[in-house]
Parts: structure tokens; C-alpha cells; sequence
């Protein structure tokens, strides 16, 4: 299919594939049912990540930084670390290494959203991130048919998938029924209201005309607490739902206690572990890890997604993202996007044999 001639304001078309197998189409019923669930969306801002393309690859781009982060210039400076170590480990040769210190050296002073090295371009890439709510403001959960493991692994050294893991991006790949309806009502997304300040806004609106498709990135899954009237992320998005379970059930078992002083931060335990030796402590404390030690419990019980612990609700939310897609691909940062930080050196020097060069 030949879209060469697609241009500013113009879309792509968009090939749609019935599912066949008994999976897909029991993902696409369960599509379906949740969006008369949870029917309306809430707009959480934008998510940065790198995305690179490869001579050959056609119009696919693959995300080698996980399109996650808060700012650009945290995307910027994960590139800048990328190129620095394949400086220093992969290069092909003194010429490929000059090539890539040049880049990193750019990307340590200016604010860059697209470089060309080595055969490769990479590009800061922007998705918005949102969730489905339902009618009284409850977030989305995970769906009956969001992978989950057989046998649930709670351990420290379990390793899930990470978020956007060997992502293409491809407008050209076929989508299902309900993948482009989403499509389709998210084109005219656009930042509107007093709220927003008038640059933004236009922004948005400039963004649907340069980059009027839109390509849907996996769902991800997020721990979020309950406030009086919204709902605010306790941890970073995770790749399932079952991720997402594990660092909560981490933050009870080890994070929160710390922060509270129930356990000392040097110390090699969890709340279990503490609370079966609690004598050395008060009886206060040893109540205290007992809540902890109950709430874990009661969220390693089985697929759990809602949790009260010491008057706070936390759930386990489906968070969804979007991408903008232009005739150059996949949007990059806007002028109206906020830098958490400047451009900065992260890295010591490098000679072109890769070896560090002393400052002294």
C-alpha cells in the first residue's frame, strides 16, 4: 500500500483485520464490554521516549527508551547515555566513534529532538497518556483478558517484561475493529480551556494537522491512591498488571515502612520477616508492621486489584497512551512542552579508542 503522497492534514488509511483466532476475539468482546463500563476518558499530559529507524526499515521506527518519561530532556538523556556506552563498548571502529561522541557532545549542551548517526536516525518521540473512567470517576482495571502469569511470582528477583519491550511502531500494520474506533475518536484530541495556557493549545491544534493519525501503544498498568476528588499515581507504569501488584506489594513490604520509620533503612528484612521478631521493638511498632504484614497478605491473595490499607484506596489502574503520527513519523516534543531540566554532561570524556580520558 503506497502512502507516499500523505501529507500535513492528510491521513493515512487504515487496514483493519478481523480477528480469526479464538484469543483476539475474546480480547476484542472484552474491548467492547469495557467501554460500556468505563466509557469516558481523562487526559493525563504528555510521555517522552526515544524512538530509532534503521535504512530499510520503511516507515516502522523501534522504541529503544521506553516511551514513559515525564520530560524531554529525560528522553534526551537516556539517548545521551545510549550513544555514550556504545561509544565505549560497540563502536565499530574510531571513525563510528567520533560519529557518536559528536552526537552526545550535542546532546550535553543543546536541547535536541532528532539526530542522524551511524545510519540511524533517533528521534524524542511524544505520546499523551490517558484511562477510562466510569460514570462515577472510578479508574479502569485490568481486563479478564490483560495477560497475567499462571502461578504469580512475588519474589525480589521476579523479572516481568518492561513497558514498550521490542516495540515497532508501524502505521502500516493491520489493527483490529475496536483498535481503530479508538483510533478514529482519538484524532480530534485536542487540549481545550482556560486551564491550559495558549501556547499549549496551540500546539494541540497545530498537531492534528501535522500529525493527523493516530497509533495506539500497548496499555500499561499503574498503583494509583484515591484523593478527595481524583486519583494521583504512586508508582511508574508497569508492563502488566501483575508488575504493578509487586511494587505495591514492595512499597508495604519494604519501601513504606522505611519512610516511617518502623524498620531502620540499613536494614536486610521485610515487614514478615520483622514482624516474627518484633520483640526488640514496641508494641506499638510491632501493630504497626502487623498492618503491613496483613495488607501484603491480603494483596498476595490472588489477582487483586483493589486495596484499603490505613484509610487510603489504592488499584491497580489500566493506563493507555497514544501517539500522533505525521508523514515523517512519529511526533516529537512540542514547543510548549515543559524541561524538567537543562542539557547537561552525564558522562566522562572518551579518546577515540573508547578509553576514559583523565581530566587531571
Amino acid at each position: 500500500m503506497d502512502h507516499g503522497d500523505a501529507g500535513p492534514g492528510r491521513s493515512r488509511p487504515i487496514t483493519v483485520r478481523v480477528p480469526v483466532e479464538p484469543v483476539e476475539a475474546a480480547v476484542e468482546a472484552d474491548a467492547v464490554d469495557a467501554v460500556a463500563r468505563t466509557g469516558n476518558l481523562v487526559v493525563r499530559g504528555p510521555l517522552f521516549g526515544v524512538a530509532a529507524q534503521d535504512y530499510g526499515d520503511g516507515p516502522a521506527w523501534r522504541v529503544i527508551v521506553a516511551i514513559t518519561l515525564g520530560c524531554p530532556q529525560q528522553a534526551r538523556d537516556s539517548l545521551n547515555s545510549r550513544l555514550w556506552f556504545r561509544a565505549k563498548d560497540d563502536a565499530d571502529g574510531p571513525e563510528e566513534r567520533r560519529a557518536l561522541l559528536a552526537a552526545v557532545t550535542r546532546l550535553e549542551t543543546e536541547r535536541v529532538d532528532e539526530l542522524a548517526v551511524a545510519g540511524t536516525r533517533f528521534r524524542i518521540v511524544r505520546a499523551e497518556e490517558y484511562a477510562a473512567v466510569g460514570d462515577r470517576g472510578a479508574m479502569e482495571g485490568p481486563r479478564p483478558t490483560d495477560p497475567e502469569p499462571l502461578v504469580p511470582d512475588w519474589s525480589r528477583a521476579s523479572r516481568g517484561p518492561e513497558v514498550d519491550e521490542a516495540l515497532v511502531l508501524d502505521p502500516e500494520a493491520p489493527v483490529t475493529p475496536t483498535q481503530v474506533a479508538e483510533q478514529l475518536a482519538l484524532r480530534d484530541l485536542c487540549y481545550t480551556g482556560d486551564r491550559f495556557p495558549h501556547d499549549v493549545r496551540a500546539d494541540s491544534r497545530r498537531a492534528m494537522d501535522l500529525h493527523p493519525d493516530i497509533l495506539l501503544l500497548p496499555p500499561s498498568f499503574t498503583v494509583v491512591e484515591q484523593s478527595t476528588n481524583s486519583w494521583a499515581p504512586v508508582s511508574g507504569p508497569h508492563a502488566t498488571a501483575h508488575s504493578a501488584r509487586r511494587s505495591l506489594d514492595f512499597a508495604l513490604t519494604w519501601t513504606w515502612p522505611r519512610m516511617r520509620g518502623l524498620i531502620p533503612i540499613d536494614a536486610a528484612v521485610d515487614v514478615d520477616a520483622r514482624t516474627e521478631s518484633a520483640g526488640d521493638g514496641t508494641a506499638g511498632q510491632a501493630a504497626d508492621l502487623a498492618e503491613y504484614a496483613e495488607a501484603a497478605t491480603a494483596l498476595r491473595a490472588g489477582r487483586v486489584n483493589r486495596l484499603k490499607f490505613r484509610g487510603t484506596v489504592y488499584q491497580i489502574a489500566r493506563t493507555r497512551r497514544l501517539l500522533r503520527w505525521g508523514p515523517d513519523g512519529p511526533e516529537g516534543p512540542r514547543p510548549s512542552d515543559v524541561n524538567s531540566q537543562d542539557p547537561v554532561r552525564l558522562h566522562p570524556l572518551l579518546d577515540e579508542d573508547g578509553r576514559i580520558v583523565s581530566r587531571d
